[in-house]
């Protein structure tokens, strides 16, 4: 799909490029391959002209230095880490500076006495975790982009992956950050502490936030010791999504604790076992994937084992099966080797996945569409695939996921649980937050970006922001 993107800026844009050079010399790019590479993300958005220019920062005092320059010729600035989002939140368009943080990618420290580690925005989540297994640590963040996604587009998206069920998400493992507002205003938000309520958690909002209230150029994550025990994975084969949904529900309220509970549908595991040139050893059959970490792993595996089995699952339990969770893992690679894919990011409930499944199964046939999906069914965030053919996105696949949405936040869900809203979800935020919030939060955007240079476009739609002003 082909995005417009209307420039904003009032100052020419020779000027403006002029005085980015003056300022910051050979790391200001304006060659077609960066520029056009800026135009894109792993959406499979692209965006209708190509932005002014490419700018990759090295320290802070560059992001300070561009966002200066940016607010005072009102030039809108779109920061860009890997370019691996899936809602076309780091996409560029005419008039827009692209500020990459790529080489940002130092790790400055790794505490072993307090756990933690500061890192630049550009750090690559798997570099973080070699670097911090060798120190005993590890960072428990695991989204499926970790090999090459950074922590800054991991913090701006509020990432999570399939050991969210059990050590939560991004939030939950940033303590302070280094934050460039909109004017070039250098910040510390956050504490170094375990604890502490001094003044409002700014840092808490920047995370999630999708590069729209300010630079986020360094951050103090939370590591956690390494565990030395063996790992043991459960794997169940459901002859329909109803038992394996209720196997997930059965596992949530009796009490267990996988670190992995993953949820493939039937449609899903044909694609990945075609993928890897194996046969599906249970055709037309969704399989659920749990693991257990600790020192009460091979107990716990069991457990869950013995409950999967009441529920009329086959199961199989083994130590280290890496290729089970590696199976999971594959879902990507699985479906852009079958065509063209819109990966969509709801949640719901736990107790409403079941019902989700049911929803979408009936937007299928609804829309005469394929929809395989896969969950992180421990905390109920579902990625639905949308496939079709071509590089555009036919209205009938746009007509079908408006759909998933809004069965989504009739379960009492939300549009995104990871990916962030970008430009893909923008239309349909006020469907699920109502009026009043919307402009509460518009507020508060304009709080921190009075000249709207930061990401626009992008989380808010214009036609909201124009027909529905805050007072």
């Amino acid at each position: 799909m082909t995005i417009p993107l209307e420039a904003t800026g009032t100052i020419a844009s020779a000027e403006v490029v002029a005085r980015l050079r003056q300022a910051l010399g050979e790391r200001v790019f304006l060659d077609s391959a960066r520029l056009a590479e800026a135009q894109a993300d792993k959406s499979g958005q692209v965006s209708a002209h190509p932005p002014l220019c490419v700018i990759e920062a090295t320290s802070t005092a560059d992001v300070a230095e561009v966002l200066r320059i940016a607010h005072e010729t009102k030039t809108p600035v779109v920061t860009r880490g890997g370019g691996s989002g899936l809602a076309g939140g780091a996409i560029a368009g005419a008039g827009e500076i692209v500020l990459s943080l790529a080489r940002m990618n130092r790790i400055i420290e790794i505490s072993r006495d307090d756990r933690w580690a500061v890192v630049e925005a550009g750090v690559i989540n798997h570099d973080l975790n070699t670097a911090a297994k060798e120190q005993g640590l590890w960072f428990a963040p695991d989204p499926a982009s970790r090999q090459w996604s950074t922590i800054g587009g991991n913090i701006a998206t509020n990432a999570g992956g399939l050991l969210c069920v059990k050590y939560g998400v991004t939030r939950e493992a940033v303590l302070d950050m280094t934050v460039v507002l909109a004017g070039g205003e250098i910040m510390t938000l956050g504490h170094r502490t375990v604890k502490g309520v001094t003044g409002y958690d700014l840092s808490s909002l920047m995370v999630g936030s999708e590069g729209t209230l300010g630079v986020i150029t360094e951050a103090r994550v939370a590591l956690k010791p390494l565990d030395t025990n063996p790992v043991w994975t459960i794997s169940g084969t459901a002859t329909d999504i109803d038992l394996a949904t209720r196997a997930v529900q059965e596992t949530i309220s009796r009490g267990r604790q996988p670190a992995i509970l993953e949820l493939m549908d039937e449609r899903s595991v044909a694609h990945i076992a075609n993928y890897h040139g194996a046969t599906d050893s249970a055709p037309g059959s969704a399989r659920l994937i749990a693991q257990t970490d600790g020192a009460a792993a091979e107990d716990e595996a069991h457990a869950i084992a013995a409950l999967w089995r009441e529920c009329g699952l086959e199961v199989e339990v083994g130590k280290d099966r890496e290729d089970l969770i590696d199976f999971r893992r594959s879902m990507h690679p699985a479906m852009e080797a079958v065509g063209t894919v819109l990966i969509e990011d709801i949640a719901v409930p736990r107790s409403q996945l079941g019902a989700m499944f049911a929803a979408i199964r009936e937007i299928e046939h609804e829309f005469d569409v394929e929809i395989p999906t896969v969950a992180h069914a421990g905390d109920g965030n579902l990625h639905p695939n949308f496939i079709y053919s071509g590089a555009e996105v036919p209205p009938h696949i746009w007509a079908a996921a408006e759909a998933l949405f809004h069965r989504a936040i009739a379960l009492g869900g939300t549009l995104t649980g990871e990916h962030g809203v970008g430009l893909l979800k923008r239309q349909w935020m006020m469907d699920e937050i109502g009026q009043p919030l919307w402009d509460l939060q518009w507020q508060i955007k304009k709080l921190f970006d009075p000249h709207g240079i930061l990401n626009p476009g992008k989380v808010f739609d214009p036609q909201s922001v124009n027909s529905s002003p805050p007072s």
